[in-house]
């Protein structure tokens, strides 16, 4: 039970900060924060996505890209131009590595204002740090696992935010369905969604990016932006009016 509370934990905390903060702050700023509540967010994504941290540098402008460029040549991860999910995790890396080494010139547009902290990223996308990472959860699995066929879930705790890239930027634009009909694939893919906390909403959320509520229907919960609402009445973040 110890294992499978332990990778519940790394699922939905790093699934949290990936979308509070990675998705709907660094790309698309629908609230605002101070830099020092910033700066914790930034320590507490590397904690929680561990082996598989991302920079919100990186994902930040990755993100708007697929936006400006759903399901064409141009966009970083789409089913439409890739074979399967393999190779479009092997595009979405190089073009990830690519921004973040600054090995191809992006448009200034999608560079506006995304939070970037080139130290602290430096070493949390370490090999270093990975391996660290890596190391910890390896024991203890090893302390805690009590039967074999947990250990097959440690493959997953080294790649769970790819992990929860491949469900949406593929599945989410493959299977599901539609509330408002777009010239893109995507897709919702639960009516409620308790495995991709609100992401998983796709469909609404190409619809209307700027929003921070993901759900539109009423049975649409998104459980990230309960949370937002909470952080925002406690005066933590500030939510923007959405446009």
């Amino acid at each position: 039970m110890t294992i499978i509370i332990f990778v519940l934990v790394l699922w939905y905390g790093g699934l949290f900060f990936q979308s509070f903060f990675l998705h709907r702050y660094a790309a698309h700023q629908v609230f605002t924060m101070s830099k020092t509540v910033e700066r914790i967010t930034f320590i507490l994504t590397w904690i929680f996505q561990g082996a598989s941290y991302l920079s919100a540098y990186g994902y930040g402008i990755m993100h708007r890209m697929h936006h400006a460029y759903t399901d064409t040549e141009k966009d970083p991860h789409s089913p439409s131009h890739d074979a399967n999910l393999f190779a479009m995790m092997w595009k979405t890396k190089t073009i990830y590595q690519d921004i973040n080494k600054q090995r191809i010139e992006i448009d200034q547009r999608f560079t506006k204002d995304v939070p970037q902290w080139k130290s602290f990223d430096q070493f949390a996308s370490s090999r270093f740090s990975r391996l660290l990472w890596i190391t910890g959860y390896v024991l203890f699995f090893a302390l805690f696992a009590t039967a074999w066929w947990q250990w097959l879930l440690l493959p997953l705790t080294f790649l769970m935010a790819p992990v929860h890239g491949v469900i949406i930027n593929w599945f989410g634009h493959i299977y599901g369905y539609v509330n408002f009909k777009m010239k893109n694939t995507s897709k919702n893919l639960f009516r409620f969604d308790f495995l991709m906390m609100g992401e998983g909403y796709h469909n609404n959320h190409h619809k209307h990016a700027s929003r921070a509520n993901f759900g539109v229907k009423w049975y649409e919960i998104d459980m990230t932006y309960l949370v937002i609402k909470f952080l925002n009445a406690v005066g933590v973040i500030k939510l923007k009016r959405a446009v």
